[in-house]
């Protein structure tokens, strides 16, 4: 009875401690909608960036492409290791510089390298994706990649207002995950793209700590939907989805991950004269 207890209370800290620190792998730009290409540069922080929080130390990328009107092209040659600053550490991240050709959507997915969590005695592995458009022009901005572990967005992930809501289906191999458990951060600390670190000062305050990291389950069908309530970055990553359940004799969790963008409302400066 008392080993039972004991199992019971340490399978419950470690997942209190996993929905207190959400781990999220970013594949970051300022802006998701951009009028015109050109280069673009990505940062590529594994942290906790609703709380300003513990950067964790990978390994390089196993993968990272684009997807572009039906072709892929490999940018693990772009990648490069930059030094990444939070209020908790600096520790080591990547960035990628890319080129955005012509109008439609870029896709770029990031797949990291596992990382053991030593407080949950498991590796994560966590699979990103990132949709940058250029000129409006929707081309691919819902296709299914058939990754291990993917949220496929039944929203276009670029073109959302302040208040309005993201729908996706998570998926592995193109198959749907029923009931998975999605975690939602907001991009709480604006990262400067020229010093590789977070602003010290949040954009908005919590009202509590549930509000760091906010959770729901997809439906039946591997669907999901989330109102947003202000305009920023939002990253939702489903946890556990993935085909690979095991690294190196251990435990792996393997995560789908994407960022969205939600716009605030411009009213016309005449509007109300």
């Amino acid at each position: 009875m008392f080993k039972k207890i004991t199992t019971a209370v340490t399978l419950c800290a470690c997942l209190l401690s996993s929905a207190a620190q959400a781990h999220f792998q970013m594949l970051y730009t300022p802006d998701l909608s951009k009028v015109r290409g050109g280069s673009l540069i990505l940062k590529m922080p594994f942290t906790h960036p609703a709380a300003n929080g513990h950067v964790m130390k990978v390994g390089k990328p196993e993968v990272f492409f684009q997807f572009k009107k039906g072709k892929q092209k490999n940018l693990l040659d772009n990648l490069a290791p930059i030094q990444w600053r939070s209020a908790k550490n600096t520790e080591i991240a990547y960035e990628a510089e890319v080129a955005l050709r012509g109008l439609g959507d870029n896709i770029f997915i990031l797949q990291m390298a596992p990382y053991f969590e030593e407080t949950e005695d498991i590796y994560i592995q966590q699979i990103t994706k990132t949709i940058v458009n250029v000129a409006g022009l929707p081309t691919d901005w819902q296709k299914d990649l058939g990754l291990d572990a993917e949220i496929v967005p039944l929203t276009k992930p670029y073109a959302i207002y302040e208040g309005g809501t993201f729908t996706g289906v998570v998926k592995s191999r193109g198959n749907a995950v029923p009931f998975a458990e999605i975690e939602v951060e907001f991009v709480n600390y604006a990262p400067d793209m020229q010093t590789n670190s977070f602003s010290p000062t949040p954009i908005l305050v919590p009202p509590s700590n549930a509000f760091i990291t906010m959770t729901l389950f997809a439906d039946a069908n591997g669907t999901f939907s989330f109102g947003i309530p202000k305009a920023g970055q939002w990253g939702f990553a489903a946890i556990g989805v993935g085909a690979v359940t095991e690294y190196q004799g251990e435990a792996l969790s393997q995560d789908a991950v994407i960022w969205v963008q939600a716009h605030a409302l411009q009213h016309h400066k005449n509007e109300f004269k």
